[in-house]
């Protein structure tokens, strides 16, 4: 059996954070390279939404980003990539996934950035990474688990 690795980083601003999400995250894949799924877990505040932002300014997103919490979904056709960023908080029932087309966007060349992917309960691609936040004594502290699907 595999073991997930784990990298934790800790920060004490937005701007920190955006700037690790940029880091982390915001080169383009390869064109033709598999869709990736990408889990932001944690309670409101911790600053999934915020490294989100940085993950698609660095993609090339000008502009307003506006939050999905209404929406459920904000698309970006960038040059390089197709990203999506999801955040399911105000998701009643997973059955209301159905009324986005998902599907459609589950091909090489997607990024997904998923919020609360907990509350999409079975009706969403499994992730090849997760990241938790959570608040820490001196700031937020963000861990990447890297899944046994990635690996693969």
């Amino acid at each position: 059996m595999s073991k997930d690795r784990r990298d934790t980083w800790i920060t004490h601003s937005g701007e920190e954070t955006e700037a690790l999400g940029a880091r982390l995250l915001g080169i383009a894949p390869a064109r033709g390279s598999q869709c990736r799924v990408i889990e932001l877990r944690g309670e409101l505040g911790t600053g999934k939404s915020t490294f989100a932002r940085g993950v698609l300014r660095a993609l090339g997103v000008t502009g307003l980003i506006k939050s999905p919490s209404y929406t459920l979904l904000e698309t970006y056709d960038l040059p390089d990539v197709q990203a999506l960023h999801l955040d399911l908080y105000r998701l009643n029932d997973p059955e209301e996934l159905e009324h986005l087309g998902l599907a459609d966007y589950h091909r090489p060349g997607h990024l997904w950035l998923i919020e609360w992917p907990e509350k999409g309960n079975g009706r969403l691609p499994a992730a090849d990474l997760r990241f938790q936040f959570s608040m820490a004594d001196d700031g937020h502290r963000i861990e990447r688990i890297e899944t046994s699907i990635a690996k693969k």
